[in-house]
């Protein structure tokens, strides 16, 4: 296959998506601040960590990125939330339309995956922000929360992993299907 696995990974599991990826396919994965472009490869996989509305270090491994015909762009999301939720689903799309230009996002072939948290390794930054959001679902009346919501106030503090290596496989035959 001729292509390349790139990630932005903060605490490790976009990382494990990636490195599992590599493994099933044969393709190198790389983290994105060693990415310089894609030299030969008609196919790029890009797996990044949700954080704030963004996926972590898509706009940069962007940057000088062009796709000319016959070059293959899938794009997978890791985050805490459930993305079979339309309403998570439509914020990553959102986060997406921000930093993929139009002509990349409508040739991009999106998958969206679960990851999880651990508040103990969170950086001082990101343990201020969970703080925040919790304190503003708290003050949301309990009806009017989502079901993500009332999870991630349940999960608050702890350590929660929803990684599934298995969820893989349709991206696996994605690449398979654009190497041919």
């Amino acid at each position: 296959m001729d292509g390349l696995i790139v990630y932005g990974s903060k605490y490790g599991t976009t990382r494990r998506y990636a490195e599992e990826l590599s493994r099933l396919t044969g393709l190198s994965a790389i983290p994105c601040r060693e990415f310089r472009g894609l030299a030969e490869g008609h196919i790029l996989v890009y797996l990044g960590a949700l954080y704030a509305g963004g996926v972590l270090g898509l706009k940069q491994t962007m940057k000088g990125l062009s796709l000319r015909e016959g070059r293959r762009l899938i794009v997978a999301t890791v985050g805490l939330a459930d993305p079979a939720e339309p309403q998570e689903r439509a914020h990553i799309r959102a986060a997406l339309q921000k930093q993929l230009p139009p002509e990349f996002l409508e040739r991009t072939v999106l998958f969206h995956l679960r990851g999880g948290i651990d508040y103990a390794v969170l950086s001082p930054r990101h343990r201020a922000m969970m703080a925040a959001m919790c304190f503003s679902l708290r003050r949301k009346p309990a009806r009017q929360r989502s079901a993500e919501d009332q999870a991630l106030l349940e999960t608050y503090g702890k350590q929660i992993d929803f990684t599934d290596l298995s969820a893989l496989a349709p991206i696996v035959g994605e690449i398979l299907r654009a190497t041919k």
